[in-house]
């Protein structure tokens, strides 16, 4: 048999799994389950990551929502394809306006950093152009958690019950009020293994699938959003979201090992994956759990951030070109910088997420790396009422200084943390991964692609293997899993080792690569409630 390193049997702590007709994965089961529900009603890849991402609102709501962005990659009739969804901030609203009233960052919460949601967009435009299935079919699993409600699962459940902490303690307007009459509404988080439903969010869905997005953006819900922007003081208008289209893009990507990592453009950030893969092209990593391996990967990765705080932006303000980021004399430029010894660039602090990433595959070819946010949780602390529209916080992205290329205008969309990844080889597709998790996103997909093209681990090897995140200046974060002689060798290195409790910091991943026999090898995160389903 022909040897696929992709497909190499590792020890892994779950199972690979193998399928030939169709495949999901997502980070939570009863989305993974609504996928592969469509796909065996005759849907395709495109109809089960909808019907997936859609679910995921209400199934996995402290990380997504209604009211927050979303990317694509996407591979069909053998290509490439690539959907920003991502929404611009209001008209009404300008880093001058900000700093005049005092502001000198965008807060998290409340409606400063609300942006025009572009999720719904997603779901409709990816079915419109590539889906065979009616919308209204394709989101009826949604519309049904919503209605009729679901058992909450262990990560689901610690993950509210922490948001609910934190809002109560610091989330005191009367504009906040509608989000715990939503997602709290016996005065406390669900807990785990308890029915939660939201009839709201069904209705709303429902409107929805019925209109094809058009009612959230030109229609009843647009003003429902615009009225409750206006009582509490907001600056997103009903003209902010009737003049939203998501973006076709084409997708950027580099070779590396012989195969090709593809990513969205900026505003999303990939282009730092992109970058830090760039780097480590020119050198010959060793042994997996060694320390050098580790110094050389968290090395490439802080000079890859360095270049990506300072430059990514909406494309129309960068003032570099993408192509020239990823110019091999570029990379080997920043490779030199490169010793035995921890590098300090100076990025800002980097900040944590709340995102959910699924991938989906059907017997036909078509594959789709699919990815949505409503930011550090929740998002914005922000519900519509009557909706179970959760808004999302993607404008706190944004700088306020005014010579940043990232600053914050009418119009404009934010820096972006989400992002989507595709793998090909010699122009046929293997397939979709991603690790969400904020700023951890670049770093995962790095280190995805090192543990699969490097080491050759199979998908679920490649997710369960141990993992870093670089914080800032010499800092990084270990799991408690990689080996203690490691962390001290990188500790002699000058790097500042932290060991976080628990794994919630290092990201959450899915997986699913095809190989040449078409056969689907899928993976879902052993770090939260995870599941891959397949036929």
């Amino acid at each position: 048999m022909h040897y696929d390193p992709l497909f190499y049997p590792y020890a892994s702590r779950r199972t690979t799994v193998y399928a030939r007709n169709g495949m999901v994965a997502t980070s939570q089961p009863l989305a993974a389950q609504a996928g592969l529900e469509v796909l065996r009603r005759g849907g395709n890849a495109i109809d089960a990551a909808v019907a997936a991402a859609t679910t995921l609102t209400v199934v996995e709501p402290t990380s997504n929502g209604i009211g927050g962005d979303a990317f694509a990659l996407l591979w069909a009739k053998g290509k490439l394809y690539g959907l920003n969804a991502s929404g611009p901030a209001p008209h009404k609203l300008s880093a001058q306006t900000l700093t005049a009233k005092g502001w000198r960052e965008i807060p998290k919460h409340g409606w400063l950093p609300v942006t025009v949601p572009g999720a719904p967009a997603a779901w409709a435009e990816l079915s419109r152009r590539f889906g065979r299935l009616p919308l209204a079919d394709v989101m009826q699993p949604a519309v049904t958690y919503a209605d009729e409600g679901y058992p909450i699962s262990p990560t689901l459940g610690y993950q509210w019950s922490a948001a609910f902490d934190t809002y109560r303690r610091e989330l005191k307007g009367d504009e906040f009020k509608s989000w715990f009459e939503t997602f709290a509404p016996r005065g406390r988080a669900p807990k785990i293994g308890e029915i939660w439903r939201s009839p709201d969010h069904a209705r709303t869905l429902r409107l929805i699938a019925e209109t094809e997005a058009e009612t959230f953006y030109r229609g009843t819900l647009a003003e429902k959003i615009d009225d409750f922007s206006r009582q509490q003081g907001g600056y997103l208008r009903l003209e902010d979201l009737a003049a939203f289209r998501p973006e076709w893009a084409e997708p950027i990507k580099v070779d590396y090992r012989g195969y090709q990592v593809w990513e969205i453009p900026p505003n999303g950030h990939g282009l730092v994956a992109l970058m830090a893969l760039n780097i480590l092209n020119g050198l010959d990593l060793p042994e997996k759990d060694s320390a050098e391996r580790y110094h050389l990967c968290v090395e490439a990765m802080k000079l890859a951030y360095a270049d990506g705080r300072k430059f990514i932006a909406e494309p129309g303000s960068m003032r570099v070109r993408v192509k020239d980021l990823l110019s091999p004399a570029y990379a080997e430029e920043r490779r030199k910088l490169i010793g035995r010894e921890a590098l300090e660039p100076e990025p800002g602090r980097l900040p944590q997420g709340g995102t959910v990433y699924l991938a989906t595959a059907d017997k036909e070819g078509n594959m789709v790396s699919y990815i949505q946010s409503n930011y550090m949780g929740f998002g914005s602390g922000l519900v519509v009422p009557g909706t179970g529209i959760s808004l999302h916080n993607r404008g706190c992205n944004f700088s306020l200084e005014p010579d940043h290329a990232n600053v914050l205008a009418p119009g404009k969309r934010p820096y972006h943390t989400i992002i989507p990844g595709f793998l090909t080889r010699g122009g046929s597709a293997v397939g979709p991964f991603g690790v969400m998790g904020g700023f951890m996103q670049p770093q995962g997909h790095l280190q995805v692609m090192v543990n699969a093209l490097d080491f050759h681990l199979n998908p679920q090897a490649a997710l369960d293997a141990p993992r870093w995140q670089w914080l800032e200046g010499k800092t990084v974060e270990l799991e408690h899993s990689v080996p203690e002689h490691t962390a001290e060798s990188l500790a002699r290195r000058g790097h500042r080792i932290v060991r976080p409790l628990g794994s919630g910091s290092f990201g959450r991943g899915q997986i699913i690569w095809r190989n040449e026999d078409g056969v689907l090898a899928g993976a879902a995160e052993p770090r939260t409630d995870g599941q891959v389903a397949a036929w």
